[in-house]
């Protein structure tokens, strides 16, 4: 366990597409935008309606972490590039 309220799945129950469903599933997904498999789960969140998935975020001036793009940022083409 991690901390009370994240779980960690064993290397032995850990597999691509179970990996995929947690993701997917998951009350919230913190990506890296560069990861292709990042991009596919936050599509795939979005299309089955959940929210944000915390790919696009920094510090602003305070210190605190904001969005810099909305949820639809992960289509656009001048964001992503050809992963979009």
């Amino acid at each position: 366990e991690i901390a009370p309220k994240l779980r960690l799945v064993s290397e032995e129950a850990t597999w691509i597409g179970g990996d995929f469903t947690v993701a997917v599933m998951a009350n919230a997904f913190i990506g890296n935008p560069a990861s292709t498999f990042s991009g596919f789960i936050a599509k795939s969140r979005l299309a089955l309606g959940f929210g944000q998935s915390y790919l696009f975020r920094a510090k602003n001036e305070n210190g605190e972490w904001v969005n810099t793009c909305g949820d639809t940022c992960i289509y656009d083409k001048r964001i992503m590039g050809s992963m979009s």
